[in-house]
């Protein structure tokens, strides 16, 4: 039968929120002070000694309530319990196990008081918060971000931004904070556009502009980096520099690569550059990071089917579209095949339809359809619309109609780099965000793609909580309580790299 040992876990506190835990097999000494607490026995069949990783807590669990202390040794608790290993759970203390599990799980759901960084005050924080809601209520369309942009500007120039680039790719704003010493260009890259969708929401920050809504959360993500800039504005980095865009038109797929070949950009360079993407879904403050695909590829296919109209009481002297897009709605999304993660995916997805005139004396002469393709890869894009378009051409022939096909919104996939991902994790494991892999690759684009092509590129997904409304849907909005934890990973990757 295998040895048993007796595990006790302490917990000391320092003024900052650190806790450092252990799993230690001697007693504490008999005057321990009061940042030092004793567990319940957990009892390991493993003979093994186990110490417990140095664990930061979050501004949530410092807040939750007066025994701030005794919540770390819950956590520290479940994680010995955790490192146990399979093999040994069947010796533990199973009460233990199940009331610090309990316990641990009820603070992460819990949604966190305004996580807030060191270097931001609670002030700093509701006032960003308050920008962030003006910006949801006046949303503007991919290349129509003027508005945005200028607030963007203002925000950049009152944290005294060494330089500030406008006009980058259409509407794009670049704020630059320069070290004073030699070093690599670090490149955090947010969203200025909104959606044409009507927001359903009754915030009273909820959109003012009809048609038009911030529902994936570029207002939010805006507010991260304003967030970053105030820090940096504050202490600058101590070498290289630190660039801050705001990019536009990404909803369309066209911002990115129209930012890269601004010859503006040109005086940037960078070596890194990270984004973030909040995730519905996801549990709030969680993180989704991996290398390799992250975001699927995706193209806007528009089709155009003319016939030859005719009146209403005699369709039969028209060439109607109309039975060539009723078998389009159905046939084409079943070109789809397999899963996101399965290596032949590809999806279509009929987005838009439209046939003939609204009236009733005329027999339709023309029709229009709209498709998304979506694939894993570029490679496997070229095949998915060969294949679609043969399916079309030969629909459109069978019905006698001349075809044209164009193609919008296009976007390559997104991969991370293993550098940049590696320098996102250190940071997350610093500031104590809980993350991995769940959930990669998306079937959802992204153009941050492009900048992978110039300098080693990673982009993470921030959870906005597991019931929260899904991006794009009329009811989302943006969880203010991000705001602070972003900017923190942010703000950490970028001290980690230029100090």
């Amino acid at each position: 039968m295998p040895r048993v040992r007796t595990l006790q876990v302490a917990v000391q506190q320092d003024p900052g929120g650190r806790a450092r835990a252990g799993a230690v097999q001697k007693q504490l000494p008999d005057r321990a002070t009061d940042a030092q607490f004793r567990s319940d026995k957990l009892r390991s069949a493993t003979g093994k000694p186990l110490i417990v990783r140095s664990l930061r807590l979050t501004p949530n669990q410092r807040q939750v309530g007066r025994r701030r202390v005794g919540l770390a040794i819950i956590v520290a608790a479940d994680e010995a319990v955790r490192r146990i290993g399979d093999a040994g759970k069947r010796d533990l203390s199973f009460q233990m196990i199940r009331a610090s599990r309990r316990l641990a799980e009820s603070v992460t759901r819990r949604r966190p008081a305004r996580a807030n960084p060191m270097f931001l005050t609670e002030n700093d924080l509701n006032e960003l918060i308050a920008w962030r809601r003006r910006l949801h209520a006046e949303p503007e369309l991919s290349g129509q971000e003027a508005k945005t942009a200028q607030a963007v500007r203002t925000r950049l120039h009152a944290t005294g931004a060494d330089r500030i680039i406008v006009g980058l790719g259409g509407h794009g704003v670049l704020g630059i904070y320069e070290g004073c010493e030699p070093g690599p260009t670090i490149m955090l890259r947010a969203e200025l556009d909104g959606l044409p969708i009507q927001e359903t929401s009754e915030f009273e920050h909820r959109s003012l502009a009809p048609g038009k809504a911030h529902l994936c959360g570029h207002d939010g993500h805006m507010a991260i980096l304003v967030a970053v800039a105030q820090g940096l504005g504050r202490r600058r980095p101590r070498r290289g520099r630190a660039a801050l865009l705001f990019q536009p038109a990404e909803e369309d797929g066209s911002g990115a690569a129209a930012v890269l070949a601004d010859a503006k950009f040109g005086q940037v360079q960078p070596d890194f550059v990270f984004a973030l993407h909040n995730l519905p879904g996801l549990g709030l403050g969680q993180v989704s990071l991996g290398e390799g695909l992250v975001n699927c590829a995706s193209q806007g296919m528009q089709i155009k089917l003319s016939g030859r109209t005719s009146h209403a009481s005699n369709p039969e002297l028209g060439i109607s579209p109309g039975n060539a897009l009723a078998r389009l709605l159905v046939e084409l999304p079943s070109l789809g095949h397999g899963k996101e993660r399965d290596e032949d995916f590809s999806m279509l997805t009929v987005t838009h339809a439209r046939l003939g005139e609204p009236a009733f004396g005329i027999a339709p002469g023309h029709g229009e359809l709209w498709a998304t393709l979506r694939t894993p890869t570029d490679e496997m894009m070229e095949r998915a619309r060969l294949e679609a378009e043969g399916l079309i051409r030969r629909v459109a022939a069978d019905q006698g109609l001349s075809l044209k096909i164009a193609y919008r919104d296009v976007f390559n996939h997104c991969a991370n780099d293993v550098d940049a991902v590696a320098h996102l994790r250190s940071a997350l494991d610093l500031e104590g965000v809980r993350h991995s892999a769940h959930g990669l690759p998306l079937r959802g684009s992204e153009d941050f793609g492009r900048f992978g092509a110039r300098s080693k590129a990673a982009m993470f997904f921030l959870g906005a909580g597991e019931e929260h409304p899904g991006l794009h849907e009329s009811n989302y909005d943006f969880p203010d309580e991000l705001i602070g934890i972003g900017a923190g990973i942010f703000m950490r990757a970028i001290r980690n790299l230029l100090g």
